[in-house]
């Protein structure tokens, strides 16, 4: 796992970016990436994820809390699983309304990142269902339950 970049949430703050990265190989790991194979996770400020949301993703320009964007995927033979960006702030305002804390917040993002990474979307319905079932289960088995239901008020 390679770790780029480092942010705080604020002055008191840092991120525990050792663990956020070791969850990221579990859940890749528990999708199938290869042993050995990479993947970053680099934390951005807003200006930034607006910016590469913009740039990739034909976005609005206003901060998102994750992006992902997968180069090789888990197939077998993948050597660079893709790459995780991760917006602290962004993830600290929304913490109290959808996972219960900072931590919890943070955990989630890096498991649906890396859900993304391996080929997951949540763009359909049945899609969206199956996805937040994974996440729920990796983020329980491999964190464990956030403070807050993320997933309770999602519309199905």
């Amino acid at each position: 796992m390679v770790i780029a970049a480092d942010e705080r949430i604020d002055d008191d703050t840092p991120v525990p970016l050792e663990q956020l990265a070791a969850l990221l190989s579990r859940v890749l790991a528990s999708e199938g990436a290869p042993a050995g194979a990479e993947a970053s996770l680099t934390l951005v400020d807003p200006a930034t994820i607006a910016e590469m949301k913009v740039e990739h993703l034909d976005g609005d320009g206003g901060p998102t809390d994750v992006l992902s964007f997968p180069v090789d995927g888990v197939d077998r033979d993948a050597e660079l699983v893709g790459d995780v960006l991760l917006c602290p702030s962004v993830a600290a305002a929304q913490a109290p309304d959808h996972a219960g804390s900072v931590d919890d917040e943070l955990a989630l993002l890096v498991v649906h990142g890396g859900l993304h990474l391996a080929g997951r979307d949540h763009a359909s319905g049945p899609e969206r269902v199956a996805m937040w079932d994974r996440e729920r289960e990796l983020l329980t088995t491999l964190y464990g339950a956030p403070a807050r239901d993320p997933w309770g008020d999602q519309p199905s």
